[in-house]
């Protein structure tokens, strides 16, 4: 049931009554006028006006491109460079079968001979998996003086356990590389190289990897400091069934994840460091505000900037579509000097105009007096200086593109994954996405460097380094 509070009703209470009533009906009103708002501001939030991951937006809402189709067909395009496996030379085959014909194919007649130059078809095939197993025999002999008995030691570098280095690099790489369940790792191990496994074992691989790779990943850590442009974003993930955030730091040469409990700034105070003096590149969260040289990602304001464009209010919109234009004419004028077509020098002359046009229309949503805009509005013109650092620092990118690539491959584990279990399984986690990119940054094989630092591991020796040049 609903009561209607008539200006009857109210008439009929006491002074003080009718106050309150009033008082209540009007925070009411206020209430809902802000509740409506939420809602079509909620309803109105897309992956391209907002935060919001693209993958939180089913394929078949995504809006339809503006550009006209091509009338090519798809595919290679006519005239298009063929590419191809080349061939590798005879010798290094593992087997070569010379196939010569017997008969003619017109007329029968026997054939003999060789041709200088055969037609070559080579076909690559994988060899038989099968595990590589030793036994040691450590033999326990007694002394004949005193019958105390003595058993042979294991070499240097064969591990306690029944794994070895490649095999154990392996399954690390299967959980950390190839997003694979502890389970399913298991599974690929019994089924594919024929390695007795369970689930359990694969636990035991990861704790090794990770005190393997730990060197490795805090010389790393230990670098952040000191280097001129870091590009550093984050995202939520869970340990333990808690709030966790994972952290990526992208420099030039390598990259190194950290899986925190907190996404203040305290996590960059561990890591960055006061002797940190270099050019941060981030969105505009507020803990990135402790540092004090920064690059706005112009990539996430020109999404601010659309999100005014889909705002009910006209002003809003109009303001919206201005800043979009000016943003999208800044990323025309660093794609042609990213790809050599104009020089610095023709860029800063280029982007004077384009600065001045963003000040003022940040200046104009500020005096404007709408809510709609004048909070994003005085916060950009206040921190103007951030938007333009990449124009100051050569070297410093408009956006953090660099740190949402390196973060993609680890929310998609996180999405498979559903987070860590424990604070070694978080250890893992960051240790092997600090090896596999950091790798992948520097062209070398992940496999090899992992199966290195397992092997040295075993042996008691250094872990190999991933600084450059090392």
């Amino acid at each position: 049931m609903s009561l209607e509070v008539t200006k009857e009703i109210i008439a009929r209470q006491s002074p003080e009554a009718q106050g309150i009533i009033r008082a209540l009906l009007a925070e009411i009103a206020g209430l809902r006028v802000e509740l409506e708002e939420l809602r079509r501001q909620l309803k109105g939030n897309t992956p391209q006006n907002s935060s919001l991951p693209p993958s939180t937006q089913h394929p078949h809402a995504r809006p339809q491109p503006g550009k006209r189709k091509s009338k090519k067909r798809r595919g290679g395009q006519p005239g298009h460079a063929k590419h191809e496996r080349p061939l590798i030379p005879s010798q290094d085959c593992d087997e070569v079968q010379e196939l010569k014909p017997t008969e003619c194919r017109r007329c029968g007649g026997k054939l003999t001979g060789s041709d200088a130059d055969p037609l070559r078809h080579q076909v690559w095939e994988l060899p038989e998996i099968r595990p590589l197993v030793t036994e040691y025999r450590r033999h326990r002999l007694a002394c004949p003086w005193c019958g105390k008995t003595t058993c042979a030691e294991l070499p240097a570098g064969v591990p306690q356990g029944q794994s070895g280095p490649r095999l154990t690099a392996l399954a690390a790489l299967l959980m950390a590389y190839y997003r694979q369940s502890k389970r399913r790792t298991a599974e690929f191990l019994g089924a594919l190289v024929g390695q007795p496994c369970c689930p359990a074992l694969t636990v035991k691989m990861q704790t090794q990897v990770t005190a393997a790779l730990r060197g490795a990943y805090d010389e790393l850590a230990a670098q952040l400091p000191t280097q001129d442009h870091l590009s550093i974003d984050e995202t939520a993930t869970k340990e333990c069934n808690g709030k966790a955030w994972l952290w990526t730091f992208v420099a030039r040469a390598f990259t190194v994840y950290a899986l925190r409990r907190t996404r203040e700034a305290t996590a960059l105070v561990e890591l960055l460091t006061a002797a940190f003096r270099g050019v941060v590149t981030c969105d505009r969260a507020k803990m990135y505000w402790r540092v004090d040289r920064l690059q706005w990602c112009w990539a996430h304001l020109i999404r601010d900037f659309q999100a005014l464009v889909d705002n009910g209010d006209g002003q809003a919109k109009r303001l919206g579509y201005d800043l979009r234009r000016a943003a999208r004419e800044l990323f025309q004028h660093w794609s042609n000097y990213r790809d050599g077509t104009i020089t610095r020098a023709a860029l800063l002359r280029r982007m004077a105009p384009v600065r001045r046009e963003v000040e003022r229309l940040l200046l104009r949503g500020v005096a404007s007096g709408n809510r709609s805009v004048v909070g994003m509005c005085r916060e950009l013109s206040e921190h103007r200086a951030w938007l333009w650092t990449f124009l100051r620092e050569e070297g410093v990118e408009p956006t953090n593109n660099a740190s949402e690539r390196a973060l993609r491959h680890a929310v998609i584990w996180r999405k498979l994954s559903f987070g860590t279990q424990s604070a070694g399984g978080s250890r893992f986690v960051e240790t092997m996405l600090t090896a596999i990119e950091t790798c992948r940054q520097q062209r070398r094989n992940a496999f090899e460097f992992v199966t290195a630092a397992v092997q040295a591991h075993f042996a008691r020796q250094p872990a190999p380094s991933l600084l450059p040049g090392v």
